[in-house]
């Protein structure tokens, strides 16, 4: 059961120097179900990341992991950085910018000036696609077995140098350090199956006859295979800077494109040690470029590029307006969502609670598949609330370098967003399962029950460690809310009857629907789409390495039909 409603409290500042961040939440926010446990002494497991990870939450007596030295900018990407400023990358060079400006990235944490990257010009822009044009025709003719041998080069570097990518994403976008070391590996894992992949999809064609369709003979062969599209520009989120990169740049690499990549402002320093790792590897100058800057500046001159040939874009609204502008080109979108969480009266209710967590608040929420909305059936939803708030307790709260499970939001704006939402579930009546807590860019995770549709909450995407819970009273309620929404990225379901669990899944607008499990995007061979507002395409290797080329067609046209002799 939750708490009585608490009044929102929100606590602005510096952080406290006291060890109040190495708690569980357990420890500072009300839970009728936990006001009078003793604190628990022994580590205990969790698995709070959708198929990502599991981690070990600690008691606050237990010694935490420290980051070691810094690493990033120096060794073998002391070559990416010039002073305190991060180089562009471009021919195959690392570059300073000639507009002598740089764009500041701000830790999340300590909300200060973490590192600089480059103000890229248009004329720079210019530049990166001239070289990126003529390096793809090279490219284009460079042997499949060559493109994806450089590939898993690629791969085995990255991995190789985790460490100074993964300190980056730390203090870049607060990824808790066990998080970011994962990313980084998924990563190279990634860019070794496409290669593989790549091989096998692009090593085949299609040998058509004309007699197969009525009224012709056997007159007409025809030969179809894949071939590149050209430069693909790619432009990942913050909040998977290096992975939603590589699952961009491997597909386009191994189909014969060029690449250039616009990181993320927040995440744009591990992307350009990610990028390193393709220098390192020996790709053809100009075939893979990284330009940093204002969106403002060059984001719409990059998107309406006439050397664009195509457009990967992870992230949110900012996509749809990309679609208006882009023209006659291929498009991979996936713009956000707002995942419903629909648990049936027959569910296993531990099962669906720990999704729910796990689902919720990994990564503070800042997920494309985080669970965004619970739809519980009004019978169970007082248990699977208590069970969900037990849970909530135990998570930690802190900076990410201590691998705490919640840590801040990537801004202080994002933070605002979030607050916004949470007051307006206050002021329309939403019960509060936790005491609302904010430090900076820090929000302890929030459960908010009895959400009504009339708060902004229940449909809005967060992108925080706040989830409401909305209570129902029929299947059919829930699939009505779930298609209600203008986003329609990832669902689940939670029932031990699979054949409710499929009917279900066909009534949900959304591009996937776990059953019994909470929203994902991988394994990232896996195809991922979402529907209306959520995206446009489907990504997953094998979508994204088919969305990157193009079917060319030759006719071989004979003098008489010809038949194989019988």
């Amino acid at each position: 059961m939750c708490a009585v409603a608490q009044p929102i409290h929100t606590i602005s500042g510096l952080w406290l120097s006291s060890s109040l961040y190495k708690t569980p939440i357990s420890h500072l926010c009300f839970s009728l179900s936990h006001t009078n446990e003793a604190p628990r002494r022994r580590s205990r497991r969790l698995a709070i990341v959708g198929g990502e990870r599991s981690a070990t939450i600690s008691s606050p007596e237990r010694p935490r992991k420290v980051l070691e030295a810094p690493m990033a900018g120096t060794g073998p990407f002391r070559d990416i950085i010039d002073g305190d400023v991060y180089k562009y990358y471009s021919d195959g060079e690392w570059r300073i910018s000639s507009s002598g400006k740089s764009v500041p990235i701000i830790n999340p944490t300590t909300r200060k000036p973490q590192y600089k990257v480059q103000a890229c010009t248009q004329e720079e822009v210019n530049k990166v696609m001239e070289a990126a044009i003529a390096a793809q025709k090279t490219w284009a003719r460079t042997p499949l077995w060559k493109r994806a041998e450089l590939l898993h080069r690629a791969a085995a570097i990255l991995k190789e140098h985790k460490g100074p990518i993964s300190e980056c994403l730390v203090k870049e976008i607060a990824k808790p350090a066990k998080d970011a070391v994962i990313e980084v590996v998924r990563s190279g894992d990634l860019v070794s199956y496409t290669a593989e992949e790549g091989v096998r999809i692009l090593g085949e064609g299609k040998f058509l006859v004309s007699d197969s369709f009525p009224g012709n003979e056997r007159n007409k062969y025809c030969l179809a295979s894949k071939i590149p599209l050209g430069v693909v520009l790619a432009i990942p989120p913050f909040n998977y800077p290096v992975n939603l990169a590589v699952s961009k740049i491997g597909p386009a690499l191994i189909a014969g494109n060029a690449l250039v990549l616009k990181p993320p402002t927040q995440g744009a320093v591990a992307a350009l040690h990610m990028v390193h790792c393709f220098h390192l590897a020996g790709f053809p100058k100009g075939l893979v470029s990284c330009i940093t800057g204002k969106g403002s500046e060059i984001g719409d001159f990059l998107t309406m590029h006439p050397g664009v040939n195509c457009i990967s874009f992870t992230g949110g609204d900012t996509g749809i307006a990309i679609s208006k502008k882009a023209g006659m080109i291929p498009l991979q979108m996936e713009l956000g969502g707002k995942d419903a969480c629909i648990i049936l009266e027959d569910a296993d209710l531990d099962l669906a609670a720990a999704n729910i967590v796990k689902g919720g608040f990994s990564y503070s929420g800042q997920r494309c598949t985080a669970v965004k909305v619970v739809l519980v059936m009004e019978s169970v939803a007082d248990t699977v609330v208590g069970k969900v708030n037990a849970m909530v307790a135990k998570l930690t709260v802190g900076p990410p370098e201590e691998d705490c499970d919640i840590t801040p939001v990537v801004s202080e704006s994002s933070a605002s967003f979030i607050e916004g939402l949470v007051k307006d579930a206050k002021e329309k009546g939403a019960i509060f399962c936790q005491e609302y807590r904010r430090e900076g860019n820090l929000i302890w995770p929030l459960l908010l029950d009895h959400v009504r549709p009339d708060m902004r909450i229940a449909w809005e995407e967060p992108f925080g460690p706040v989830l409401p819970v909305i209570r129902i009273k029929s299947v059919e309620e829930g699939i009505r809310h779930c298609n209600a929404s203008n986003f329609g990225l990832q669902g689940s379901v939670f029932t031990r009857n699979i054949n409710k669990a499929l009917m279900i899944s066909d009534a949900m607008e959304a591009g996937t629907v776990q059953i019994n499990s909470a929203p994902a995007r991988g394994p990232d061979h896996f195809p991922f789409q979402g529907l209306k507002d959520s995206g446009i395409g489907s990504q997953g290797i094998t979508n994204s390495i088919n969305m990157m080329t193009k079917i060319k067609s030759t006719v071989i046209n004979l003098p008489s039909p010809s038949y194989t002799i019988g």
